[in-house]
């Protein structure tokens, strides 16, 4: 008998077997948990011609409930069944080739954490702070390579520049300090690309952390260390397609698991599809099948195996690192009934955790589309919670730099919210200033820190989740045109020798504190605010540079107003009497000056205001 290597990952253990040629090397999941709703359990074997044999086990309350095998000998799909008389320990899974035991491997059963299967996702009540680990702090310049196939080389901005979770736990007090309740990464898992592998979203292993970031132990203990300042963490999840460089590009666990097989086919992009109902078939499954770049290969969800790898994965990482939340990525793109049972897995196993899908479209009708409890022309249901709202996101940089005549100006931004009616819950809308695929936001105003800050207002005070991108807080800018290396620029004292600090203010310009100053004031405050976390929008149509609009809920009332004017104005408020009912005073939430609600309210130039009571 000689030792066989299981090539999963160092913190797996490792597997003693029989015979050549059955060297396992991938066992995934990696583990389960006992007491999961999700107790049918299929585990995917990798190793030389294992189809070949058969599978046995004896532990209390597991059994083995069939085996499924594709036309790639290297692959066996062992269906377990895990009763509720399972217990936590050590399932010897064994190998056998007729009645010899050729291989054995250690599968653990975890018990859960107390209360894990009604843990509280996020809601309108957070606010999302975006970050990209390679760009934000580099903890650990030691892993800034790991011996992978991309290098570092922090003077290009495609390239890596060496953040990690290490630098990420390090500031976590910043980001608790600036009023987040959750803090989303994009994609931390491997990305063993040749190139252009930073951004994390062409993975290379759906169950290893990236080594230039840490390991898969440093990713649940930065959870732990976030959830004890009280933030959670959402977890940015990509079904759609894997990296070129993926392990299943060598050995393909079937013929039909990546759509058009090795031969690359581009997407046609066009979202639209998906809801048309004169859209040419070939046309739709080029949407949905076409890979979404050269680097990217498109899984094919309809394989039934395939698709229970990735919902399975969803649930192993929510569990193992102790998540708060989902983040989807290209959500459209993938295949509609597959989301619609990943959707269905996920909230059975956890019904309070929220999942966020990017639909990247501008019109409402396009977005809302897919949101649980819209009712579709065509029946469609995909289950999804929550949705990002990239209408008003790309409507407000262009109404606040557009002039205030000829339908543009604030009536966009009031024209977008009025679409609500599409959706199927407004407060669940993600709602932010910009994001890791958009220009960044000064950027986007043509570098104007007033409406700047008047966009920050509104995503923090209209209905919705709000996020806001790393940087931001600080006038990162960058160009208008989308530059991806670019606007994800270094945050500024990430790394050793930075000679501005973002964390600890150090050679931050006037303008730059003011800006951190401002969302510490107004999210810090947003967190004890029923209104704007809960409550109804009312808005009124915009006149003279203004856009009104209040949150309440019967406890509390706030103000918002938006003000594009370039010389002070004073706001009659007898218009918004319906709201203001007989208030006297209130709070200028940003200043803490008092706010007489009895008289006209001056406003400076360019300045909005946010007043409570």
């Amino acid at each position: 008998m000689k030792k066989l290597i299981l090539a999963v990952s160092a913190w797996l253990p490792a597997l003693w077997a029989g015979a050549a040629p059955y060297a396992i090397q991938h066992v995934e999941p990696p583990n389960w948990w006992v007491g999961m709703t999700w107790s049918d359990l299929q585990v995917m074997v990798h190793g030389d011609r294992i189809a070949e044999l058969e599978p046995a086990l004896a532990y209390p309350g597991v059994r083995i409930a069939g085996v499924e095998r594709t036309d790639n000998p290297d692959f066996l799909f062992v269906n377990l069944k895990i009763g509720a008389a399972a217990r936590p320990g050590e399932v010897k899974l064994q190998f056998k080739r007729g009645k010899e035991i050729v291989a054995t491997y250690p599968y653990r059963l975890e018990a859960r954490r107390p209360g894990s299967a009604q843990r509280r996702g996020f809601d309108s009540g957070d606010a999302v702070y975006l970050l990209v680990p390679d760009r934000f702090s580099n903890g650990n310049p030691a892993n800034d390579d790991a011996g992978m196939r991309e290098q570092s080389d922090r003077t290009v901005p495609t390239k890596r520049h060496g953040g990690d979770l290490a630098g990420m736990q390090a500031q976590l007090d910043y980001i608790r300090g600036l009023g987040f309740t959750m803090v989303w990464p994009t994609p931390l898992l491997e990305n063993n690309q040749q190139a252009y592998s930073y951004h994390g979203y062409a993975l290379t292993d759906y169950y290893k952390v990236d080594p230039r970031f840490g390991s898969n132990e440093d990713y649940r203990n930065y959870v732990a260390a976030a959830n004890a300042r009280g933030l959670g963490v959402i977890h940015d999840v990509v079904l759609n397609h894997i990296g070129s460089g993926h392990w299943w590009m060598q050995d393909m666990p079937a013929s039909d698991w990546i759509n058009h097989g090795k031969t690359y086919v581009q997407t046609n992009n066009q979202h639209t599809v998906a809801q048309d109902i004169h859209a040419a078939p070939e046309d739709r499954a080029r949407f949905f099948d076409g890979w979404f770049d050269t680097a990217m290969p498109d899984v094919n969800q309809k394989n039934k195996l395939a698709a229970r790898y990735l919902i399975q994965n969803t649930l192993w990482w929510i569990e193992y690192a102790n998540l708060s939340g989902i983040r989807e990525d290209t959500y459209s793109y993938a295949d509609p009934g597959f989301l619609l049972d990943w959707n269905r897995a996920v909230a059975a196993e956890y019904p309070h955790l929220n999942v966020v899908g990017e639909e990247m479209d501008d019109r409402p009708y396009m977005v809302a589309y897919w949101q649980k409890g819209v009712v579709n022309r065509d029946g469609y249901r995909s289950g999804l919670p929550s949705v990002m709202d990239f209408p008003l996101v790309d409507t407000a940089p262009k109404a606040l730099t557009a002039p205030e005549d000829g339908g543009q100006g604030l009536i966009r931004i009031y024209e977008t919210i009025a679409a609500d009616y599409l959706y199927a819950d407004p407060l669940k809308l993600m709602v932010f200033p910009d994001n890791h695929d958009r220009p960044r936001a000064l950027a986007q105003v043509d570098g104007n820190v007033d409406l700047l800050k008047t966009d920050l207002i509104l995503m923090a005070t209209t209905r919705g989740i709000p996020q806001m991108f790393y940087g931001t807080e600080m006038l990162m800018q960058g160009p208008k045109e989308r530059n991806d290396g670019v606007l994800r620029a270094d945050m500024p004292g990430g790394w050793a020798g930075d000679k501005v600090n973002a964390f600890t203010g150090a050679g931050l310009s006037d303008g730059q504190r003011d800006m951190q100053h401002l969302v510490r004031t107004l999210f810090n405050w947003r967190k004890t605010s029923s209104a704007v976390k809960y409550g109804k929008l009312t808005h009124y149509i915009p006149r003279d540079g203004h856009y009104v609009y209040f949150r309440h809920d019967g406890k509390q009332t706030v103000m918002v107003v938006l003000n594009k004017n370039p010389r002070a104005t004073q706001l009659d408020l007898a218009r918004f009497g319906g709201m203001v009912k007989d208030a006297r005073q209130g709070r200028n939430v940003l200043t803490g000056a008092n706010v007489d609600l009895r008289a006209p309210l001056a406003l400076p130039p360019m300045t909005s205001v946010v007043v409570a009571w």
